[in-house]
């Protein structure tokens, strides 16, 4: 018999580091199951969802997943980059044989939507990472399971199709951390996704007053933080993962060049959703910069501010090979388990289908910097 793990110091100071999982200590003050899971009709978009989970969510637990470091400056800049990008569509184009399928690190997925790793399944639904994992596999998405999640990793891997991908913070403890790595691995998850920009979270200023006072001082947020992590650390996590390696965290473009040269089979464009370092750049703004130096010598992805399918496009217009979301897929477990997390991704996939066909774009490799104005 396999019992769930019970969080453990290491782990409750790593969640007290990255900002991910902070109530997965405290269950009593955050757990709340929705009365119901049914999706009411009037629910047709992703902040919908968002609207929704405010009602389902108590106040303190919603507030963890929507909040971002200091003034959330850079979680409305992610917003807005997007919004800032007008398209230029294209008409008299034959796109009756849309196609948004795309191969990654050797996998074949059906769409460029990855739901990325997020602390808080646990919290938000009883079953935790296995809702999002059968709402995930039944829209088609790859999903990455969180460095600590609430259920066993090879249960949530048998749960999950197609295959999960996995998240890695590297500790102090480089012991727990191989042995972390290799679990996944053995599992069968099929990429490792290394987050590096953890050196300390953000001011989390929401979550230290009434009535959520999650947390007591800001110095809370650097418990647990390896301030001594560097390129080194990637060089040996080559040394024994034989699974690809994607590094999670990138904005300036001299580091893209760097993950290339250290090995990576991939970087993530992302500010950690704005919920570290306000005022960094928006996502969606850092992007072009970052492909530019990287040349497609190995793929490029990005997370932060989507909302909508034009969104996507918007994001493959400027070279990301795929996007991943955080809290939209959240607000739909939140709200209504594994469907909210299937509509959520069924949303944004059909919204991008939409905008590919309204701009004469019948495939991905159709999809260039020409879409936007």
């Amino acid at each position: 018999m396999r019992l769930r793990p019970r969080v453990t110091r290491r782990e409750a100071l790593m969640h007290a580091a990255t900002g991910v999982g902070l109530a997965l200590t405290r269950p009593a003050a955050f757990a709340q199951t929705p009365a119901t899971e049914v999706i009411p009709p009037g629910v047709v978009t992703l902040e919908d969802f968002e609207g929704l989970a405010r009602l389902r969510l108590s106040e303190r637990t919603f507030a963890v997943v929507r909040g971002g470091a200091a003034d959330e400056i850079t979680v409305r800049w992610n917003r807005e980059g997007f919004n800032r990008l007008p398209l230029r569509p294209r008409v008299l184009v034959d796109v009756s044989g849309l196609d948004t399928r795309l191969t990654l690190f050797g996998q074949s997925l059906a769409c460029p939507i990855i739901l990325a790793p997020a602390g808080v399944h646990g919290l938000l639904h009883p079953e935790g990472e296995l809702a999002t994992a059968r709402g995930a596999g039944k829209a088609g998405a790859v999903l990455v399971i969180p460095s600590s999640p609430s259920r066993p990793v090879e249960d949530i891997v048998r749960a999950a199709t197609p295959a999960p991908w996995y998240q890695l913070y590297i500790t102090p403890d480089r012991g727990a951390t191989r042995e972390q790595a290799q679990r996944a691995q053995d599992a069968g998850c099929k990429v490792l996704f290394v987050t590096v920009d953890g050196a300390a979270a953000g001011v989390r200023n929401f979550m230290m007053r009434p009535p959520y006072q999650v947390l007591a001082t800001p110095g809370e947020l650097r418990t647990g933080a390896d301030t001594r992590l560097a390129w080194k650390d990637i060089a040996w996590l080559h040394s024994f993962v034989r699974i690809p390696i994607v590094i999670k965290g990138i904005i300036d473009p001299r580091d893209a060049e760097r993950a290339v040269g250290e090995g990576a089979a991939g970087i993530d464009v992302s500010n950690h959703g704005g919920r570290n370092l306000d005022t960094v750049a928006a996502t969606i703004d850092a992007l072009p910069a970052v492909v530019e130096r990287v040349e497609g010598r190995i793929p490029v992805l990005m997370d932060g501010g989507i909302r909508r399918g034009t969104d996507v496009l918007k994001a493959l217009a400027r070279g990301a090979s795929a996007v991943m979301i955080g809290r939209p897929f959240l607000y739909g477990l939140g709200a209504a388990g594994a469907d909210g997390v299937e509509r959520v991704v069924t949303i944004l996939r059909q919204e991008l289908e939409m905008a590919m066909a309204l701009t004469g774009r019948p495939s991905l490799a159709a999809i260039d910097r020409s879409v936007l104005w």
